[in-house]
């Protein structure tokens, strides 16, 4: 089967779990059904304490920090293994996955022997060099030693965190959705449709830019999500799932294209040369601008009014592209890896172990995703998300397909070299087809 189509119906999954429990108003009580009729309990268990053993001292190194929207809840489940374990002291290590240096320091501390003991990173492209190199541990034999842990995850959020080698490196708590947030008061109050097909798209650029609405709230230096949904719409699914490897889709180059013009139209801010994705959401949450290409990690950090007033759809397809219009970037992106440094120290290893199912127990699992409005890797009823969310999850499970970001697609000079020609494409000192190409040469260089 097709990871889209993996990805699909375990999404449809979830959605169906979703909007049952949101209509379930008589299961309060922190349980949802278990497969075999029995009620899952989603407290936390509380371990034997183990007062008399040796101190161990844990570095975790996660995004879950600064304004992370599941920033508490992470620090809650810390918490509550310190609380079980009192010889265990935790060092939460965190850094946002929005700035630049985040992968740079991963692959400095990977390569330097100053990795985490737990380290929550993206799965795919991204893990392959210190995944090659024996850093971290294969946890398909820890999984299958421990049958509650690994039945605890829905099966396809497992099977979606393989490497290629096969093997499963990267334990999973929450997936995602990424799509086009629309301020549905924005757009009431002008008189426009909702985006769900150029013509509108543009039509909404064009009015809202002419009274000083920001349409679209993008950078250009971390134009990771407006690259992301571009080329997944100009290029489709099954060209941008071969990334850049083989020969040159033209259909890559119409992408770029399709962001000229939406810079032409005045799309985006007047300073998106020099924010930043944090920047820009503060446009959006501050409703100055109509419109962001996000993900679903994005919508807790926004005001209570905007968050009230917004909704998603997918990106629609650019001028000539071979998207469907209904083709979504998604999956369950990122996971806790236990350095192998760390397994093989025996002072160390059954705390981290320890700490590692805990991280990703459908307990903790479910108040990562209740905080931050993701696809849980478990079976678990996610309560309070706000009605964006829900549309989320059912722009998910009506999508044509659903695909892994374009970066886990090619390597990260590669995409740091997309990244680098948005600017000049969009302020027309260099060609789409020019950028495509010099992308890969940058991608040819980095397979040799």
């Amino acid at each position: 089967m097709k990871r889209s189509s993996m990805l699909l119906l375990s999404v449809m999954l979830m959605l169906t779990m979703f909007l049952a429990a949101c209509g379930n108003n008589g299961n309060n009580g922190g349980t949802t059904p278990a497969a075999d009729g029995e009620k899952q309990n989603t407290e936390t268990p509380a371990p034997d304490k183990k007062d008399d053993a040796a101190p161990v001292s844990l570095r975790v190194f996660s995004t879950f920090g600064g304004t992370d929207a599941a920033r508490e809840a992470f620090q809650s489940a810390l918490d509550e293994f310190t609380a079980a374990h009192p010889n265990v002291k935790i060092e939460n290590d965190t850094m946002s996955a929005n700035d630049d240096g985040f992968r740079t320091k991963v692959n400095t501390d990977m390569n330097s022997g100053n990795e985490p003991d737990l380290l929550f990173y993206f799965i795919g492209a991204d893990a392959e060099g210190f995944v090659n190199a024996g850093k971290v541990v294969p946890l398909n034999e820890l999984l299958d030693a421990n049958p509650d842990w690994k039945n605890g995850f829905i099966p396809d959020a497992l099977e979606l965190a393989r490497q290629k080698d096969g093997n499963i490196y990267a334990a999973p708590l929450t997936g995602f959705y990424e799509g086009l947030f629309v301020n549905k008061k924005i757009f009431e109050e002008n008189g426009l449709e909702l985006p769900t097909d150029w013509e509108k798209l543009t039509t909404a650029v064009k009015t809202l830019s002419k009274k000083g609405i920001i349409p679209l709230s993008v950078p250009f230096d971390q134009s990771h999500y407006l690259i992301e949904h571009t080329i997944l719409s100009a290029a489709g699914p099954e060209s941008q799932a071969k990334g850049l490897i083989d020969s040159i889709d033209p259909n890559w180059e119409k992408g770029y294209a399709a962001m000229k013009e939406l810079y032409d139209l005045g799309a985006f801010p007047k300073d998106a040369a020099t924010i930043d994705l944090g920047m820009a959401g503060n446009y959006y949450s501050e409703g100055l601008a109509a419109m962001i290409l996000e993900g679903s990690w994005a919508v807790g950090g926004w005001s209570d009014e905007t968050r009230d007033n917004s909704t998603v759809v997918p990106f629609p397809t650019v001028p000539g592209g071979a998207g469907s219009g209904n083709d979504i970037v998604g999956g369950f992106g990122s996971g806790f890896y236990l350095s192998k440094k760390t397994y093989d120290d025996a002072a160390k290893k059954d705390a981290a172990v320890e700490l590692l199912k805990h991280l990703t127990s459908s307990a903790t699992i479910q108040k990562i995703a209740s905080a931050n409005g993701g696809t849980p890797a478990a079976d678990v009823e996610v309560t309070g998300l706000p009605q964006v969310a829900l549309d989320g999850f059912a722009m998910a499970a009506k999508a044509n397909s659903i695909s892994s970001p374009v970066d886990s697609k090619v390597s990260q000079e590669t995409f740091s070299n997309l990244r680098a020609s948005v600017q000049p494409v969009v302020e027309g000192k260099k060609s789409p087809t020019d950028a495509i190409a010099e992308a890969k040469k940058v991608e040819d260089a980095n397979k040799k």
